[in-house]
């Protein structure tokens, strides 16, 4: 019989990762939530509890069963999602997209704004997977990482392709066959992540600003200068820039790129580690350049005409958040509907309108210009053969690599 398992507590440089995402954390506070101040409200005052959550939680088991399937009776799904990350009416409360699913199938959605950052989350709902019990969850949108640690805990169920035909046919080659989930035989992309570098034309004098090197060395920029509090793509970025490969990256590659950029701060070259909120920064020229999320640039580009983007020649890093059903969720069958839903090119375009990140699903082109077209031409959200060939993700950590590279990125940017 197996010894029960102890989910593993979140370390300090973690636990201080999860309360900068409540405040600054990557879509906690885009253009678009800005300018709904309900928004930011709402994430602060839910994610305190979330934190009280992230203790020590009770033994559980790996695999801990996946449940009896109610879909059948039951005529609803349960999705959790990230805030601004779907679709909306003018209102802000309906959900077009959601509500067309509903028409078409019988399918009732319970949708819920409650995923502030992924930590957060995982000590939300580790005691329930690790007890074998439901989540009250039958969707779930995560980051590619966590994802990796959910899968090989075996608390997330594989999909049936056969119910999904498609999102088995649409999904772009790009994110077919990832590392940590090979087939994508537990989860389909809900969107790609690119991170590049942004920067102000007015605030650079003109000057195109379009690596990681130039970031770090260019003395016309010093002090003006932001990287993102979140480790993969700071760090990947800069491997990259040093040659080095972010998907096979060893200790030592890490501690050198860690280096490299302590080297920045101790120089005064990097102003700050920054989550969304170099939005307000960038798009005064207090930040003349930093790395930034690709759906943020594309929204500051439609306020700002002085906003520009580079995809720097070693490569760019990109993650993915992605679908999944929990273990013990009621209705297995009706969440694998609605992920082949989103996989049809004319939901998928109208969903990527929304959110201006990377659409994950073929075909989609020609629907979305329908929308917009300079969102079809965007290669920030529909990237093109040449921008796909220098995509790169951070592999996948265990537990032991994911607690000594967060202290020592905790210790970098002083969290």
């Amino acid at each position: 019989m197996e010894e029960p398992q102890q989910p593993e507590s979140l370390s300090p440089p973690e636990l201080a990762a999860v309360r900068r995402s409540l405040t600054d954390g990557r879509l906690a506070m885009t253009r678009r939530s800005l300018l709904r101040a309900g928004a930011a409200g709402a994430l602060a005052s839910g994610g305190a509890g979330a934190l009280a959550a992230c203790g020590i939680p009770p033994a559980g088991r790996m695999d801990a069963g996946r449940g009896e399937d109610h879909s059948g009776q039951e005529k609803r799904v349960v999705f959790s999602n990230w805030a601004q990350y779907l679709d909306a009416g003018e209102d802000g409360r309906r959900r077009p997209a959601l509500d067309a699913f509903t028409g078409r199938t019988g399918l009732a959605v319970k949708y819920t704004e409650d995923i502030n950052d992924n930590d957060e989350f995982f000590g939300k709902v580790q005691a329930q997977l690790a007890a074998g019990q439901d989540t009250g969850r039958d969707l779930i949108v995560l980051t590619d990482w966590m994802c990796a640690r959910m899968i090989s805990l075996g608390w997330i169920q594989r999909l049936d392709t056969s119910g999904m035909p498609h999102a088995h046919a649409n999904l772009s080659q790009q994110f077919r066959d990832p590392d940590w989930d090979p087939g994508r035989a537990h989860s389909y992309p809900w969107t790609g992540t690119p991170a590049v570098i942004a920067y102000n034309t007015k605030a650079t004098e003109g000057r195109t600003v379009d690596s990681v090197s130039q970031l770090l060395d260019d003395p016309r920029l010093k002090g003006r200068v932001g990287f993102l509090s979140e480790m993969r793509d700071t760090v990947g970025l800069t491997l990259l820039d040093m040659g080095k490969r972010p998907e096979s990256c060893t200790a030592d590659d890490f501690d050198a790129a860690v280096a490299r950029l302590q080297k920045g701060v101790d120089t005064k070259q990097i102003r700050r580690f920054t989550g969304n909120d170099y939005i307000n920064d960038l798009g005064k020229g207090d930040l003349a350049a930093c790395v930034a999320w690709a759906g943020d640039v594309v929204q500051l580009q439609q306020d700002n005409p002085d906003i520009a983007y580079a995809v720097p020649k070693a490569g760019y890093m990109t993650s993915t958040d992605n679908l999944m059903v929990p273990n013990q969720a009621r209705h297995k069958k009706n969440a694998e509907r609605l992920i082949d839903y989103c996989y049809e090119p004319k939901v998928a375009a109208r969903i990527a309108a929304y959110i201006n990140y990377v659409c994950p699903v073929d075909g989609v082109r020609e629907e979305l210009a329908k929308i917009d077209r300079d969102l079809a031409d965007n290669p920030l959200i529909l990237p093109d053969r040449e921008m796909t060939a220098r995509s790169h993700a951070f592999r996948a950590l265990d537990g032991r690599e994911s607690k000594e590279f967060a202290q020592k990125f905790a210790d970098l940017t002083g969290a």
